[in-house]
């Protein structure tokens, strides 16, 4: 199971550390923070233990309006199941029961600037990245004018010289060679570098170039949210390369399809333009466009009277 410790979470939000030091190597294992509410009343049927526990003005102010006997049996109801941590919101201050119980249980008591809305969802976003489910896959990742494109195909096919040219038309390099896939929905990939090989195009006969050095830092984005796969593939004589493809094709990466289409290369062909054509055509079909069906339609409406 992947996880963050509570040490990445203060490093990523510089939060500070107001108690319990020695638990910042704790494992967070599920993404989503949690507020907790009804904890605070005694009702723990459903509490996400598992969850960094996130205090807003709401849960602070509430706690501020107990007795303090009523306060410390409430906290020490909630720590007693050992959350991986407390991020108190808005800089919150007369925390020094909270300090108290996060000291002794060693649970880290950390604390921020922001507002609680704007952190919970940096903080999910960031959690539901860091714990993805991942894949790496051999191939090239490139954004074309905002829309995330996958190019496969056998090595030495030319994918890194596709990328190459779709770089000095004004697109952007995500990843060469090892693309790392993350599912950070039930409907969303994103695709990006393993690190290594971040920035960094091998290109056969050339070597490798560093794209950002190369053509200026708008030629490369750590990562984009992939929505079109396409297969690179030698020319083949007898093959039908003019199929209308009334069906839409797919192909599907943990548990999500993506549109997949084929382009057969051969010497002279504009790949780079066919790659750039089919993420505008993707764009379209978003709109609600289908260039096939529109044809489709003239053809029925050409036998119809008065057409």
């Amino acid at each position: 199971m992947k996880s963050v410790t509570v040490q990445d979470l203060v490093n990523r939000f510089s939060l500070d550390v107001l108690a319990g030091q020695s638990g910042l190597n704790r494992k967070i294992t599920k993404p989503k923070p949690y507020r907790p509410g009804l904890e605070f009343v005694g009702y723990f049927d459903f509490f996400s233990q598992e969850h960094v526990q996130v205090l807003g003005r709401k849960e602070i102010n509430y706690l501020h309006t107990l007795s303090e006997e009523e306060r410390n049996s409430r906290i020490g109801n909630i720590v007693k199941y050992h959350p991986p941590c407390f991020v108190v919101t808005r800089n919150q201050e007369g925390l020094k029961y909270l300090q108290k119980y996060c000291e002794q249980e060693g649970i880290p008591l950390l604390r921020t600037p922001q507002k609680t809305s704007v952190l919970l969802d940096l903080m999910d976003a960031f959690l539901a990245k860091a714990m993805a489910e991942e894949i790496a896959i051999h191939g090239v990742c490139v954004n074309v004018s905002g829309i995330g494109i996958l190019l496969r195909g056998k090595s030495g096919v030319g994918k890194s010289e596709t990328a190459h040219t779709l770089i000095r038309r004004g697109h952007r390099l995500v990843a060469d060679d090892i693309v790392v896939l993350k599912k950070i929905s039930p409907e969303t990939i994103i695709g990006t570098h393993n690190g290594t090989s971040r920035e960094f195009l091998a290109l056969r006969s050339i070597g490798l170039v560093n794209v950002s050095r190369l053509y200026g830092r708008k030629a490369f984005q750590d990562e984009t949210r992939i929505v079109l796969d396409i297969q690179l593939t030698k020319w083949q004589d007898n093959a039908l390369n003019n199929d209308l493809e009334l069906e839409p094709k797919f192909v599907e990466y943990m548990g999500i399809r993506i549109p997949h289409i084929e382009i057969q290369l051969q010497p002279g062909r504009d790949v780079a333009g066919l790659v750039e054509a089919a993420a505008n055509n993707w764009y379209l079909r978003q709109q609600g466009y289908n260039a096939v069906e529109d044809f489709m339609s003239r053809i029925q409406n050409e036998g119809q009277p008065g057409s």
